[in-house]
């Protein structure tokens, strides 16, 4: 069986920003990732500073204090946490 291999580029999160309405995450490899933070609710309903504490890890970004976690791959693929 072939499989078939596409390259995705880095997709390491390596910066998280909010607007008024969305997520905005910066990836390795140069590219922004905007969603809307209605996707999110417990991103949405938190306090500046609780989204403010985050970890990025090799493949997307927790939220110690919100239990969220969140996956570039998902994020990429329009995946809510609300679905």
């Amino acid at each position: 069986m072939n499989t078939l291999e596409i390259e995705v580029g880095d997709i390491r999160p390596i910066a998280v920003a909010f607007t008024e309405d969305e997520l905005v995450v910066t990836l390795a490899d140069g590219r922004k990732i905007a969603t809307p933070l209605a996707w999110y609710p417990r991103l949405r309903d938190a306090s500046p500073a609780a989204r403010a504490h985050f970890e990025l890890m090799a493949m997307g970004i927790h939220w110690p204090e919100l239990d969220e976690d969140l996956g570039i791959a998902g994020m990429l693929r329009g995946r809510t946490a609300v679905q």
